[in-house]
């Protein structure tokens, strides 16, 4: 069995990648999206660093994380990977991952209520801002 809390922040990144991938196909698929290149267009656009630091932001605004939570986020952004994709900035890249250390922390930690209630607020922070950008807000 792993201890999760001690795994570096980096790997809880790489699971919780996988999993908030997952379940935004998921996601799209019960909206009715399926046309294959609309799927991988909205898709990207719930999973970019840029959405996903968005959802951090929302998060931390709506006080969303527990002390622990926050911990692991914090964690997640500060940690090193040594590259940054060219298409954004270290800022967004490092909550990017933070956004995904706390997924994968609660995948891995076996705290399915959790990450259900996280994966659906970031689900609904990112619709909200789409829709607030759709009406001009």
């Amino acid at each position: 069995m792993i201890d999760v809390k001690q795994l570096n922040s980096l790997a809880l990144a790489y699971m919780g990648d996988a999993v908030y991938e997952q379940y935004v196909r998921h996601h799209l698929l019960l909206k009715g999206s399926v046309r294959p290149n609309q799927l991988h267009r909205l898709s990207t656009s719930y999973v970019c660093a840029k959405a996903q630091a968005k959802v951090v932001y929302a998060w931390l605004d709506g006080k969303v994380l527990t002390e622990e939570e926050e911990a692991i986020l914090m964690r997640g952004r500060n940690a090193k990977s040594g590259s940054v994709p060219k298409n954004t900035d270290v800022q967004t890249y490092r909550y990017s991952t933070a956004f995904e250390a706390v997924i994968g922390f609660h995948y891995l930690s076996g705290n399915e209520e959790r990450l259900q209630e996280l994966l659906s607020a970031a689900i609904l922070a990112l619709e909200e801002q789409e829709g607030e950008k759709k009406n001009g807000s």
